[in-house]
């Protein structure tokens, strides 16, 4: 039976043919509710960044250095999101960013931080400092790799510094070990077993039948994941070994002459493979472009099983080129993002709900995903944006949170942090220029074209506090709309166009506001 709302609401489709040439955001439009019978408190946010990667919340970090190191990706992860480390710093410093995150907690460290008996604890001292590791206990191992002992954290004082590690350890014989072949399929369970049946112990280091150091456990940790699973609250991204997961931002390295240097695009990628990153993010300000193609289409080839986003593109073009080339998801967005002038400078990008409605079509036939990466200022635009995308990237709304990286300021009573664009000229000093397609080593500073300005953030709190607020309003969209899940909200979304005063309508107004949030 028709219904007058049928005159006035239409699914995504009809609406965006509706509206063909005419750039959308997310302010211009408005959600028609649907009946109901789903509560918030029942959805479920889940998604997927590919085949590979599952997460509980459909949000990740951007990969900006005022945004994401390791501090806000272990935050992500924890969350049930996932964090992009960005290049903006050396190699080696991104690679040590990313073992931060997979060694912050995990059920069977495959992989622990190793020293051998003639150390001494200031040697040992030394190695703490210099990779920043957060604890101070070690296997201690020979130079084939076989187990002699454990230091523990209490004897790592610089009052011992001058002490062999040979005679402060604790002997072989006297180590809590665990042989793999007794793992069994859930060594979480058996690892805490075993920690129950030794009360004051707190590590498990795993051997094979010759001895050899195959991995750790931490009863921190194994209790921690053990609460994971016997609570319904929103898991955190973890990898099938129980590290959490993140992502590493990688430029398009190229050669004087402009060709791409395929080379050290090898040697980074698979340094960040063997420190156990999740997915690597290629891309630049305009995506669609034979450079990004064709380091996409190396690193496919090169590691099959790895998680590939790309990006920066803006229609279904550009998905489909990034696609055929090997990405597992491509991010939508050029000119959306709060400190980005692409589109001043440029004159070019697409209204960020238009371009993800196109780019949307494509990655369905291509079977890729879509990440909407810029222009949320509100859950309500995280709503909009899942009806088209499967995942949303924020910079803007994370970059006042304490995790992320910078030093607070304060200015006139309040608290603030740096945030900048990758496009700004001070990003571009420090790495990001090829971004743009800009090379700051081998041309004039003054004759580049900044597409991003330098500017600040309110100190916002911690990514706990601004995800929890975040989630929550997402919950609620999807309640209104009797969505269960994402596939529901796709599915149920009923756009119409806001004029300029239902765009005021929609907000507070005419009030005077004696508390903000």
């Amino acid at each position: 039976m028709k219904t007058i709302d049928s005159d006035f609401y239409k699914n995504s489709d009809d609406f965006f043919a509706a509206n063909a040439g005419v750039g959308l955001t997310y302010d211009d439009v408005s959600l028609a509710t649907c009946f109901s019978d789903v509560l918030p408190r029942m959805t479920s946010l889940a998604t997927s960044i590919s085949d590979k990667i599952n997460l509980s919340i459909p949000i990740m970090s951007a990969d900006m250095d005022t945004v994401t190191e390791s501090s806000m990706a272990i935050a992500m992860a924890l969350h049930g999101g996932i964090g992009m480390i960005h290049y903006n710093m050396s190699f080696a410093d991104q690679i040590t960013e990313v073992c931060k995150v997979k060694t912050y907690i995990h059920g069977m460290n495959r992989h622990p931080a190793t020293i051998t008996a003639d150390l001494t604890i200031g040697d040992v001292i030394e190695i703490i400092d210099r990779n920043g590791y957060g604890f101070s206990s070690f296997p201690v191992i020979d130079k084939e790799g076989r187990l002699l002992g454990l230091v523990r954290g209490g004897v790592v004082k610089n009052r011992h510094a001058d002490r062999k590690v040979a005679d402060v350890m604790i002997p072989r014989d006297q180590v809590l070990t665990i042989n793999e072949k007794e793992l069994g399929n859930d060594p979480i369970a058996t690892a805490d077993r075993i920690f129950l049946d030794h009360i004051g112990t707190n590590k498990l280091l795993v051997v094979d039948d010759n001895n050899y150091l195959k991995g750790l456990f931490c009863l921190s940790d194994v209790e921690h994941i053990r609460d994971e699973i016997t609570t319904d609250a929103i898991r955190p991204s973890r990898d099938e070994s129980f590290r959490l997961r993140c992502g590493a931002s990688v430029a398009v390295p190229r050669y004087p002459d402009g060709k791409v240097n395929y080379d050290a695009l090898n040697e980074h990628v698979s340094n960040l493979v063997a420190a156990g990153v999740d997915a690597v993010i290629i891309s630049t300000a305009h995506g669609h472009s034979a450079g990004v193609g064709e380091c996409v289409r190396f690193v496919r080839q090169h590691f099959k099983e790895l998680t590939i986003i790309a990006g920066n593109v803006t229609s279904a073009e550009g998905v489909e080129f990034l696609a055929d080339a090997g990405a597992d998801s491509v991010k939508i967005g050029q000119g959306p993002g709060s400190i980005c002038s692409t589109r001043i400078v440029a004159g070019v990008g697409i209204p960020q709900l238009t371009a993800l409605y196109v780019s949307a079509q494509a990655g369905k036939a291509k079977g890729v995903r879509i990440i909407a990466d810029g222009g949320i200022t509100k859950s309500g635009d995280i709503v909009k944006a899942l009806t088209q995308a499967d995942c949303v990237m924020l910079g803007g709304m994370l970059a006042g949170c304490k995790e992320a990286p910078g030093k607070i300021m304060e200015i006139n009573g309040k608290l603030y942090k740096e945030y900048r664009g990758m496009g700004s000229m001070e990003a571009m000093r420090h790495g990001s220029a090829a971004r743009y397609g800009h090379d700051l080593r081998n041309s004039k500073v003054t004759k580049v074209a900044p597409e991003g300005v330098e500017a600040l953030k309110e100190v916002s709190g911690s990514v706990d506090q601004v995800l929890t607020t975040l989630a929550g309003g997402v919950q609620s969209g999807l309640g209104y709309l009797g969505a269960a899940d994402l596939p529901a909200l796709r599915k149920n979304a009923r756009f119409i166009r806001v004029t300029s005063a239902g765009q005021r309508e929609s907000a507070p107004h005419d009030i005077v506001e004696i508390k903000q949030k």
